[in-house]
């Protein structure tokens, strides 16, 4: 059995291409690997797949892309058939909709359920190393944003709070940090930051980085001033967000950032 399946993990793996960093594979290939000998049969297992698809509430346009594939005919003749570029996650589609009485389909559908799962993992596992640096590079931007406003007039820690008050109310429309926190149940000795989205971290780094630039090069002192400019460039940032269709403070809080990294564990651990 293992070897049966070793086989059929080869084959499909021989005839998966690459383009643009982007693995597909052709529904022509894919028909030889799966048992079957007859296009037109197969075509209406891709058929039967891609209901299946938007059955799922997935576009399939991603998916079952139509192209066009060279057959040789003999003595230098070649003509052009009808050929599709699949994903992964269509061939899986293609496998749960085959002819389960084929030795190839039943082996396909467990190579494609256990590969998708893989890429699944993958992706995860990248949006958790995303979110992490993204945290650490705000963490840097911050502890920079506070060495040039410690210079120019914000010396107290009473102040500091004050400064990143009018940040979080600039990009949260008028909400202040307890009032959030409040909202997304977070403990009051942890930063809002810690529970924030890839998209708003993101957002803060923008808006912090572009006030601590707008400081210098104006040479602002004071901390009316100060805590205008962060307000304004906050508001601006929030802005950019709500014209694309997004209202930050009712963006749903991430998993506490002290826990990805066990996550990022877990991960590892389904990959090997």
């Amino acid at each position: 059995m293992n070897s049966v399946i070793a086989k059929i993990t080869t084959d499909l793996e021989e005839i998966k291409k690459i383009k643009n960093n982007l693995e597909y594979w052709s529904a022509r290939d894919l028909m030889k690997a799966l048992g079957y000998k007859e296009w037109r049969k197969f075509e209406d297992v891709i058929k039967k797949a891609k209901t299946a698809c938007i059955s799922s509430g997935v576009d399939i346009m991603g998916h079952f892309v139509d192209a066009d594939k060279m057959v040789d005919l003999g003595l230098g003749k070649q003509r052009s058939t009808k050929d599709y570029m699949l994903t992964r996650y269509a061939c899986y589609l293609i496998a749960q909709n085959g002819d389960s009485r084929k030795p190839q389909i039943a082996k396909a559908q467990t190579y494609f359920a256990v590969q998708t799962r893989k890429q699944e993992i993958n992706e995860e596992r990248e949006k958790i190393i995303k979110r992490i640096e993204a945290r650490e590079r705000l963490k840097e931007t911050e502890r920079k944003i506070e060495g040039t406003v410690y210079k120019r007039g914000i010396k107290y820690s009473r102040d500091f709070a004050d400064f990143k008050d009018k940040h979080i109310r600039g990009l949260y429309g008028g909400t202040g940090i307890s009032t959030l926190k409040k909202k997304r149940k977070i403990p009051k000795d942890r930063a809002l930051a810690d529970f924030d989205s890839f998209l708003e971290l993101k957002a803060k780094d923008f808006a912090l980085a572009m006030t601590d630039h707008n400081i210098k090069e104006k040479n602002l002192v004071g901390k009316p001033k100060l805590n205008q400019e962060v307000y304004e460039n906050s508001l601006e940032t929030r802005r950019a967000l709500l014209k694309r269709g997004i209202l930050p403070e009712n963006l749903k809080p991430e998993t506490d950032i002290l826990q990805t990294k066990n996550q990022l564990e877990d991960k590892s651990g389904e990959e090997n």
